[in-house]
């Protein structure tokens, strides 16, 4: 198991030094819009994750007593 995870580090590290070495100029650019929308994906990630996991984190940061059993709201 670890040779494979070696040999895949080496072949990534090849590949991308590679791409690197044979890279050729880009005549193009990217507006403020595209960073705006990169931004947003991002936060949308981040917040829906928030969401999908507040349980959980909510339960990291409250302590219930012991002897109460927890209600599960739908």
């Amino acid at each position: 198991m670890t040779h494979n995870v070696k040999y895949f580090a080496i072949t990534l590290t090849l590949f991308i030094a590679l791409s690197f070495t044979f890279e050729r100029q880009a005549h193009a650019y990217v507006d403020p819009g595209s960073g705006l929308l990169i931004f947003q994906g991002i936060s949308a990630v981040f917040s829906g994750a928030l969401f999908y996991f507040r349980r959980r984190l909510k339960n990291l940061f409250v302590k219930t007593p012991k002897g109460i059993p927890q209600s599960r709201p739908f």
